[in-house]
């Protein structure tokens, strides 16, 4: 499967490119992916897994905490869910998981800003605290880190998949 990118050539003229959605089944950025996705998957499936056990009210605003961060019953099946979410990727690899972990990691910064913006507030229904803040970033940051890994940089190498997307042989 491809798909078609706007890329913009010399002197501002667009053309179309054609980047294949699938990487070598052995491709070491994949691998890459993979490793992002299911450790950060396994982060979160063990902070949802313990709040779950600490039979926590689900929207208790005053939370309790879990591995040094504050947690309600719905922030951890929210963090179960977006484990698995993450598991899901780890085992599906390739585009899928890079993608994944680019669009999770976008989330997670968004979800910091948001709840610092509700701390001390009545709407803070996930229990944040600060150290909440700080870890959705620091978790978002990693995972774009991981998914943007030999996908965005203007240092890749020719063989790399997504180099030849954008540098189409002329002769072909």
């Amino acid at each position: 499967m491809a798909t078609h990118v706007l890329h913009s050539g010399p002197k501002g003229h667009k053309r179309r490119i054609t980047l294949d959605e699938e990487l070598p089944v052995d491709h070491r950025l994949s691998r890459v992916y993979r490793v992002g996705a299911g450790l950060m998957g396994l982060v979160l499936l063990a902070f949802g897994v313990l709040g779950l056990i600490d039979k926590i009210g689900f929207f208790d605003t005053r939370g309790d905490t879990v591995a040094g961060l504050n947690t309600n019953g719905a922030l951890s099946v929210l963090s179960i869910a977006v484990g698995l979410l993450l598991f899901a990727g780890m085992v599906i690899g390739g585009n899928t998981a890079s993608t994944l972990n680019m669009a999770v990691g976008v989330v997670f910064v968004l979800s910091g800003f948001v709840n610092l913006a509700l701390l001390d507030s009545r709407y803070n229904v996930l229990a944040f605290r600060i150290q909440n803040v700080l870890f959705s970033f620091v978790v978002g940051l990693l995972l774009m880190t991981f998914g943007m890994y030999g996908r965005v940089s203007g240092g890749l190498p020719h063989d790399n998949p997504y180099w030849k997307a954008r540098h189409p042989d002329p002769a072909g």
